[in-house]
């Protein structure tokens, strides 16, 4: 089987969307105790902090995680397994660095980050405490890397269930016994078995060599500098987040928080059924081709028709099934978010045509650009965001999410068609226009108030929109 071919593309996509629904199985049983056991404001503190330990963390972690991919992937495809060996070592030495600076500099900005992201309290030693969450995470990243760069997509996928698992079993008695008290611990905990899982399979493949350790960092530093553009992509990124969350706390309290994040967490969990493939066996493969332009436009395209075929029929039934779901997954506390969530859901039907295209400038290295780019889009959002709420409340974060990924899309495709030539193909442009279609129609169902009318013409566009994703892709496969 060819690693671009079709078969390939929706093999590793069913791989790792089966990982994904079960992990939203598993979101099923933890977001529902853990939405009943702290509240709206509990998981908004929850979202707050974790927040704070991603800011961090992109901030420190020498965007390891992604420039690494780059080098080893080139590398794994050549060949040359004792200067694969070698590089291993370099990516982690860079690591351990990485995770030392995280440490640090959580330690020296715990009083800045309360300040920023609270308006009552003093919250300075729960973000003081996070700081071996964050050394665990820039570990965890570089591993990571390796396994992805190195196609080991099993183990990987293998590492995210037992992950999955871990976090139910940690999460729930926590919580369950010292309520709010339990979030940093949990965090801790979770990014420790996180990080103990991918090395036990990283190590079993590429074991460890410290020998020498320090005098391969000089080996690194073109990964490094490539590395700094996603650092600091990752920290517009984190502090976009951040701030939008603050805000939402100073303006409309914790309550808010954990409302927009819920939302939020529902719409890209859902899609990253089909995205969490693109970063772990994707990128990969265009990495392995970036010189090459024709190679390149082929895998963007063929990755671009196979994701929106098998995203676009769970999106309709997503949109269809949300007052259902929502109380399902949290509480009754939480069904006024629905119409905020069915909106938010339309600019995944964007982010799916973006995300294979935006891949394409990490692919060839271009790190300014891709810095451009990232740090354009998220100011676009965070003053759509502020906008939107300030008319519409929670309902416009929704309005937000779709402005802001449909600029995205538009800056995306005009960037790469000028600069790396890449052309959307024409059966790209033909499903969009049908899936796309569909999910509109679905979203114009979420304003009918008559239940039968409801219910049977949602199942009616579902229908159809799974009807002709099978039908393309058993003739592609």
């Amino acid at each position: 089987m060819s690693d671009n071919s079709y078969r390939h593309i929706l093999k590793y996509t069913g791989v790792f969307g089966s990982v994904q629904g079960l992990n939203v199985l598993i979101s099923l049983v933890r977001n529902k105790c853990v939405a009943l056991l702290l509240g709206p404001s509990g998981m908004g503190l929850v979202s707050l902090l974790n927040t704070a330990m991603q800011f961090i963390s992109q901030a420190t972690n020498l965007g390891i995680a992604t420039s690494a991919v780059r080098h080893v992937s080139e590398l794994f495809n050549a060949g040359e397994e004792e200067r694969l060996m070698h590089y291993i070592k370099v990516v982690r030495a860079w690591c351990m660095i990485a995770a030392l600076l995280g440490v640090l500099l959580c330690f020296v900005a715990a009083p800045l980050l309360d300040l920023m992201s609270f308006s009552w309290g003093n919250h300075t030693l729960h973000f003081f405490l996070l700081a071996p969450a964050v050394g665990m995470l820039a570990i965890t990243g570089g591993e990571t890397a390796i396994l992805k760069a190195t196609r080991r997509l099993r183990s990987l996928a293998v590492v995210q269930i037992w992950t999955m698992v871990a976090s139910l079993l940690v999460t729930i008695p926590l919580y369950y016994f010292f309520g709010e008290t339990a979030i940093v611990p949990v965090i801790t905990l979770m990014a420790f078995a996180s990080m103990l899982l991918i090395l036990l399979y990283s190590y079993r493949f590429y074991p460890l060599r410290l020998q020498g350790v320090w005098n391969v960092l000089g080996e690194g530093i073109p990964m490094v500098k490539l590395g700094v553009a996603f650092i600091l992509a990752g920290v517009v990124g984190s502090a976009s987040e951040m701030l939008i969350r603050s805000y939402l706390n100073v303006h409309g309290g914790l309550d808010d928080v954990g409302l927009y994040n819920a939302a939020y967490m529902m719409v890209v969990t859902y899609a990253g059924m089909v995205f969490s493939a693109l970063d772990s066996d994707y990128f990969p493969r265009l990495s392995a081709t970036n010189h090459h332009i024709a190679a390149s436009n082929g895998i963007v395209n063929r990755q671009l028709e196979m994701s929106l075929l098998m995203v676009a029929p769970m999106l309709v039934a997503f949109i269809i099934c949300l007052p259902v779901l929502i109380p399902l997954l949290f509480s009754s506390e939480f069904v006024s978010i629905v119409p905020m969530t069915q909106l938010a859901a339309m600019s995944m039907y964007l982010k799916v045509l973006t995300l294979p295209v935006a891949y394409l400038t990490l692919a060839r290295g271009r790190s300014k650009s891709y810095l451009f780019l990232e740090t354009v889009y998220f100011v676009f959002f965070v003053v759509a965001v502020l906008f939107c709420y300030e008319r519409w409340g929670l309902y416009g974060m929704g309005i937000a999410l779709v402005a802001a990924h449909l600029f995205d899309l538009l800056m995306i495709h005009f960037y790469a068609h000028f600069v790396f030539s890449y052309r959307l193909s024409f059966p790209v442009i033909r499903y969009s226009l049908v899936q796309v279609g569909l999910g509109v129609l679905a979203f114009g169902v979420t304003w009918i108030k008559e239940p039968l009318t409801y219910w049977v013409s949602g199942s009616i566009l579902f229908v159809a929109s799974l009807a002709f994703s099978l039908r393309l892709i058993r003739r592609k496969v």
